[in-house]
């Protein structure tokens, strides 16, 4: 008995001996572990891992890593993060039935987290349907909930209004109410979706009151009239530039009134209204920044712009501090602190600010560009203010380009719709989504749905955004 007390206590010393080091040996490794330390047997080393972490639309979708599925992003939130990868390349597939998958391969670092913030899955195959026919040319209004659909038959053109709430259509006025055979050759709202100003050739102008359904001239203007405009907080006013004495002068009306204030500026050779502020460029190449009545006028740059004759010029605000002219084709960026204007590309149709206004596109017939406004740094990849990435170039010709989201863009190319990502890391996603004959296109950011003008048929799709 005495000799098996002995050997079990014997025998438990071992023991002791033996988990005790057997503890000391593994609690560093547990602790390297737990905070992301691995081997790696590529390196035969050991690394300490970094993740992936996603936010996707719609939510519920598969990620795949290296062909595997791995996780499924949330039903609630579409966010998934993936731990404790070695630092190395991987092969990402976002995928979902029904909808294009996004592909990409990312790089995970050592202690850091790489995101992909911005994901949007684009649906497959959408259906559209066609809302009207015999259609020449539409004009959302500002609210995107009614459009103004102009058709052309043997009689003349018309102008019809649909309204995307009731999706019901009226017609409201034709060729015959204007009192003479005139070309419709420019079309207007005011900010308040209420009234239409309507540009005819040969330079008359007409408003029409949806609300009263009431058409006024505005004859009483005068001639050699141009660039009639709604001030932007009072439909019941315009801004128009009249040719006096060889100068184009700038004057406000109330055209209810029929009153006309005193010359605002003169030697204009464009204007545009943000808000609450007027900006405007003379035949002299200076900018001036005054409030929306014309008072307290400030010249924004001393050296003057170098024009060229006969040019046209375009103004577009973002902000009193971003400020953009188009002189043709040619895109400058007035820069405040040096107050002169920097040439930023040429050959451009158009630019268009992105819905959380960090950032412009801007393209011409075979690329597309951004230009950020603002340092991006809560997201991935980050950008500099000022910084250009270019996008894409195509054979074909680009007509018009929409922000689909802040982050995708969606535009038609030759008989393509496409939609394209921003985010350039490893490949730029691209998508086909539907294909038409000569579109011309709208992107409505407050139905999510595309609109479409093809072969006189007006289309509207599925919502594409869920």
């Amino acid at each position: 008995m005495e000799k098996d007390y002995i050997m079990t206590k014997k025998t438990r010393f071992i023991l002791f001996s033996f988990l005790a080091t057997l503890f000391f040996l593994l609690a560093p490794l547990a602790a390297f572990y737990s905070q992301g330390y691995r081997f790696d047997f590529e390196r035969r080393s050991v690394v300490q891992t970094g993740g992936l972490y996603f936010k996707v639309q719609p939510r519920g979708t598969q990620i795949y890593l290296n062909d595997k599925l791995i996780k499924k992003t949330s039903f609630v939130f579409g966010r998934a993060l993936i731990e404790n990868l070695l630092p190395k390349e991987y092969k990402i597939e976002i995928k979902k039935e029904g909808y294009f998958s996004w592909e990409k391969t990312l790089q995970v670092r050592e202690k850091w987290v790489t995101d992909a913030k911005n994901v949007f899955l684009i649906l497959q195959n959408p259906k559209f349907n066609i809302l009207s026919n015999e259609i020449e040319a539409f004009f959302f209004s500002p609210g995107m909930r009614k459009i103004v659909l102009k058709k052309k038959n043997e009689k003349g053109w018309s102008l019809n209004l649909f309204d995307l709430e009731r999706n019901n259509e009226s017609s409201f006025l034709n060729e015959k109410e204007i009192g003479e055979k005139i070309a419709l050759s420019g079309l207007q709202w005011s900010a308040d979706s209420k009234k239409i100003l309507l540009k005819m050739e040969g330079l008359r102008y007409f408003i029409f009151e949806l609300d009263k359904e009431r058409l006024i001239s505005l004859d009483f203007l005068g001639k050699e009239i141009s660039q009639v405009s709604f001030v932007p907080k009072n439909s019941q006013k315009i801004f128009f530039i009249q040719n006096i004495t060889k100068k184009n002068n700038l004057f406000s009306a109330d055209y209810t009134k029929k009153e006309v204030s005193q010359s605002i500026g003169s030697s204009l050779l464009t204007y545009q209204t943000f808000n609450n502020d007027l900006l405007w460029l003379d035949k002299n190449g200076i900018l001036y920044l005054s409030a929306i009545n014309g008072e307290t006028i400030t010249p924004l740059n001393f050296d003057p712009f170098p024009l060229k004759p006969a040019s046209q010029y375009q103004l577009t605000i973002i902000s009193p501090e971003k400020i953009f002219l188009q002189e043709e084709n040619i895109l400058y960026f007035f820069n405040q602190e040096e107050q002169s204007l920097e040439k930023i590309s040429e050959k451009v149709k158009e630019i268009k600010i992105s819905p959380d206004s960090k950032k412009i596109v801007y393209f011409t017939d075979s690329e597309i560009w951004i230009l950020f406004l603002k340092n991006i740094e809560g997201e991935q990849p980050q950008r500099k203010e000022g910084e250009k990435l270019f996008l894409t170039r195509f054979s074909e010709k680009i007509e018009d380009v929409f922000w689909y989201t802040s982050h995708y863009v969606i535009f038609n190319a030759d008989n393509s719709i496409k939609i394209a990502e921003i985010d350039d890391r490893n490949r730029t996603n691209i998508y086909e989504l539907a294909q038409f004959k000569d579109p011309k296109i709208f992107w409505n950011k407050i139905d999510k749905k595309l609109y479409i003008l093809s072969e006189g048929n007006f289309y509207s799709s599925e919502k594409l955004i869920r």
